[in-house]
């Protein structure tokens, strides 16, 4: 039973991620700099998922972990706006801005899709700690 407690939090510790790396990239929809503050859009992140073989139920159930943070490799979408400071000064791009390929609809559905596995996960916890709770009562 408490395998099942492990393979649940190993999913919210990952959906917590997953969310983090969304929240992120909503955060970020208008950023043109980079950290060194040089002229270059954000790059959206994602949370890649694995199996964690070290979390098992006898049933042959596993736990996930994330197994890395990746960057998207997207074209920068390009808006024509010569009036901004960050619009480029020369070439055949003069006068446009790239902004980050982030999609607020696709991340706003990823968040909800994070969040209801994340709920999930929770009633598994739920339930399983009332199953053992039962369990006690019975044997004691």
């Amino acid at each position: 039973m408490f395998s099942a407690l492990d393979i649940s939090t190993s999913a919210l510790v990952a959906q917590r991620t997953r969310l983090n790396a969304i929240s992120s990239n909503l955060a970020n929809m208008s950023t043109t700099r980079n950290e060194a503050g040089e002229l270059a859009p954000y790059q959206p992140r994602f949370a890649v998922f694995q199996t964690d073989d070290a979390i098992q139920s006898p049933e042959g159930a596993v736990g996930v972990q994330v197994s890395s943070i990746e960057f998207a490799t997207s074209e920068p979408l390009w808006k024509y706006q010569p009036g901004h400071p960050d619009a480029q000064q020369e070439g055949p791009k003069k006068g446009w801005v790239a902004y980050p390929d982030v999609n607020m609809v696709q991340e706003s559905v990823d968040a909800l899709e994070a969040t209801r596995a994340y709920e999930a996960n929770i009633g598994v916890i739920e339930v399983t700690k009332n199953l053992n709770q039962t369990t006690l009562r019975i044997l004691a």
